[in-house]
């Protein structure tokens, strides 16, 4: 079982898949190991009529709240964004809300452009036909000519804008804003075998229905008829090296708990911005005293969150706030540079339905907008079902300070260390709150919203794990080189969101896809000189 494969993949999720159907094609043979298991959709919340409490449980997007044994805890009490991911067969794809912008082409040269952090060593031409290709597969809902991004042409209509689109639109109409529907990926068709959307709006934490597209329903079932293996509840340790300072493989947990090493002639980490430093840091050895692939000493360090700030009201008419997908729209408006606003690059708004009847009720009671007593029946009357909700995702640049290290105490089940996490907003981000927060206000308002609520930034916001493992041609200003290799171990890739150099201000799963799809493309055409 365990004899030397051409190419280890650790992590099934995002990018792991996109790499594994990717490299498929070269007939190498190609294990993926995950330490999630494969979910049934049958048992998703939204199967049942309990969906909105189970997210508060069992399908928390926190790992410390799920507990689940396939996960691993996280020390984030010093940061204000708390870690969400999910272990599985899709990752945390199961689980996202499946927006789906790309980075803009300006987001590759921020250092170019607007004097901070650093620029991409590859560029948005360079990726484009690796996003087309993606969309493809991941099956993206959209409308082809919006004039803030580039032009692309999703492989289905959009999502339906609803009562809240339009009324969203139409503020924005006078306020003279940008809005365009949004660029999703759940289907609005039937789809390669998946069904079409039916607008239950249970699209978190999870699509009952396979409407939108998770990678165990997209990537990997192809990758798998192409003859990847995936390997289920196998948890990495570390990698490996050999006397030539080589990848030699990767030492894991089995299902049963008892150790394993699985020997590859090529190992790709795809375990997201916090679980890929994490597992580097942990493969030390005497040849890479501070870790694997760390002679830049960046391993873990500029990790991006996204800060967001959440902004909703409600209207005296009805919305369709809980039976659609959770955003339909988006605005560009603030997305480039403008130093008049007191801050550098900038953000998107991406516009959401509402919450279904219990989060009204949680959220609301917290917020001191709905009573007890004698008028909380009435009150939650005129709440439930009339929130118009948006966020502003804000770009956060990169810094040292912000990081993955291993905590000294805190290990998971196996006994293996878990990432700590140092983060502080930084005064540009601070800036872009505030900014986004008064933008959503003066839309809100325009809309004939009231009793508007904010959460700035959103602590339970961290999806978007970024930067800790960047991309670069300077090894002592980057781990991995323009197309994924490692600067300090010629056979190991890194294909997660933690190559990204700067954060962009949208969602980034994407660019993840279209990044490792990349780099895989990459790895084929140099087969014969590979390790060079």
């Amino acid at each position: 079982m365990n004899d030397p494969v051409d190419v280890l993949i650790v992590g099934a999720g995002a990018s792991g898949a996109a790499v594994a159907w990717s490299l498929a094609e070269t007939r190498m043979r190609i294990v993926c190991l995950e330490q999630g298991g494969w979910m049934n959709p049958a048992e998703y919340p939204s199967a049942g009529r309990d969906w909105e409490a189970r997210a508060y449980g069992d399908f928390s997007p926190s790992p410390n709240v799920r507990g689940r044994r396939e996960d691993y805890p996280v020390n984030d009490d010093n940061s204000p964004i708390k870690v969400l991911n999910f272990n599985a067969v899709g990752g945390s794809t199961v689980m996202y809300t499946a927006h789906f912008p790309r980075l803009h082409p300006s987001d590759f040269r921020v250092r170019t452009l607007d004097g901070v952090a650093e620029d991409w060593p590859i560029d948005y031409a360079t990726l484009e036909p690796f996003f087309a290709l993606n969309d493809r597969m991941m099956g993206v809902s959209g409308l082809a000519g919006d004039p803030a991004t580039p032009p692309h042409e999703p492989p289905m209509p959009p999502l339906p804008m609803g009562k809240s689109g339009a009324l969203f639109g139409k503020a924005l109409n006078s306020l003279g804003w940008h809005w365009w529907p949004s660029d999703t990926t759940v289907a609005t068709t039937d789809y390669e075998g998946r069904a079409r959307c039916i607008n239950l709006g249970h699209c978190t934490p999870a699509c009952a229905q396979g409407a939108k597209a998770s990678t165990d329903i997209t990537y990997w079932p192809a990758a798998r008829r192409a003859g990847v293996e995936v390997r289920t509840h196998c948890r990495v340790r570390e990698i490996t090296t050999n006397e030539h300072g080589m990848a030699a493989g990767a030492v894991y947990y089995d299902a049963d708990g008892v150790e394993q090493f699985q020997a590859a002639h090529v190992v790709v980490v795809a375990c997201n911005g916090v679980g890929t430093p994490r597992l580097l840091l942990n493969s030390a050895s005497g040849r890479f005293p501070n870790g694997l692939a760390n002679s830049s000493g960046l391993v873990g360090k500029n990790l991006m969150f996204h800060p967001y700030a959440q902004v909703y009201g409600y209207l005296p008419e009805e919305t369709d706030s809980h039976r659609a997908p959770p955003t339909c729209l988006w605005s560009h408006e603030f997305y480039e540079t403008d130093r008049t606003r007191g801050f550098v690059r900038g953000y998107i708004f991406q516009f959401g339905r509402g919450v279904g009847p219990v989060v009204e009720a949680v959220t609301s009671e917290a917020k001191g907008i709905l009573p007890w007593g004698r008028e909380h029946h009435a009150k939650f009357r005129r709440l439930s079902g009339h929130r118009m909700s948006m966020a502003a995702i804000c770009e956060d640049l990169p810094e040292e300070h912000n990081r993955v290290t291993l905590d000294p105490v805190l290990k998971d089940s196996h006994g293996i260390p878990a990432p700590r996490i140092d983060y502080t907003l930084g005064e540009n981000s601070r800036r872009m709150l505030a900014h986004g927060e008064a933008r959503a206000r003066e839309i809100l308002a325009a809309a004939g919203a009231t009793d508007i609520c904010v959460n700035s930034p959103i602590p339970m916001g961290g999806w978007h794990l970024l930067g800790t493992a960047r991309m670069g041609t300077d090894p002592e200003r980057s781990v991995v080189n323009e197309w994924g290799r490692a600067h300090d171990v010629k056979n190991l890739f890194i294909v997660d969101g933690s190559v990204f150099v700067t954060s962009g201000g949208v969602n980034p799963t994407s660019t993840i896809q279209a990044i490792a799809l990349y780099v895989a493309d990459q790895m084929k055409q140099r087969l014969a000189t590979l390790f060079d």
